[in-house]
């Protein structure tokens, strides 16, 4: 008898070690759920823009829309961001009907509400009234089941600018082909 509650205490003990330590499967399940799923770039905006700052932001969209972007059907051409009466609001992002949306799908090119801190959308109102910056869509994600939208604080470039940032790339290019190569 003494031997079977001797047992039982080690399990007791052992059982408790395991219950400490989270489980390796709902750890990596925790972790893929905070995970960004990537939607779409705006490569553009890095090249006529210098980026000088980032902000992440909700969304709001209807239904369908969430599908369509979910189908990565969706256009940054000409999409920027504008402040007006204390809200911030995307304009010109095209996102393509859903095909089976039938009659609940909207207008593509509507303008949509960006969901931002009161204190982000005031220091945004001052740096694009004062120093004349402008705010982009930089990329749009899915974080933790949300559509999530990096926006960036930006300056326009020069054209000089421009064909800095396309020499930088270029030598990155011969820097990596190099490297590949020896």
């Amino acid at each position: 008898m003494a031997l079977h509650s001797q047992h039982l205490s080690l399990n007791t003990q052992h059982f408790l070690t395991l219950m400490n330590k989270p489980d390796p499967l709902k750890v990596a399940a925790a972790h893929e759920a905070n995970a960004r799923k990537q939607i779409a770039y705006n490569r553009r905006a890095r090249y006529e823009f210098e980026i000088l700052d980032t902000y992440e932001a909700g969304l709001v969209l209807v239904g369908t829309e969430v599908k369509s972007l979910r189908d990565g059907k969706l256009n940054f051409v000409d999409s920027f961001i504008r402040i007006e009466n204390g809200e911030a609001w995307l304009f010109n992002l095209s996102i393509a009907p859903y095909v089976q949306g039938n009659r609940y799908n909207v207008d593509e090119k509507r303008k949509r509400k960006i969901l931002l801190h009161r204190w982000q959308i005031a220091e945004l109102q001052q740096q694009t009234e004062l120093k004349g910056l402008t705010i982009v869509p930089l990329s749009l994600f899915f974080q933790r089941g949300f559509a999530k939208l990096e926006i960036g604080l930006a300056r326009g470039k020069k054209l000089f600018d421009k064909r800095e940032s396309i020499a930088d790339r270029d030598r990155s290019r011969e820097a990596q082909r190099q490297l590949k190569e020896g």
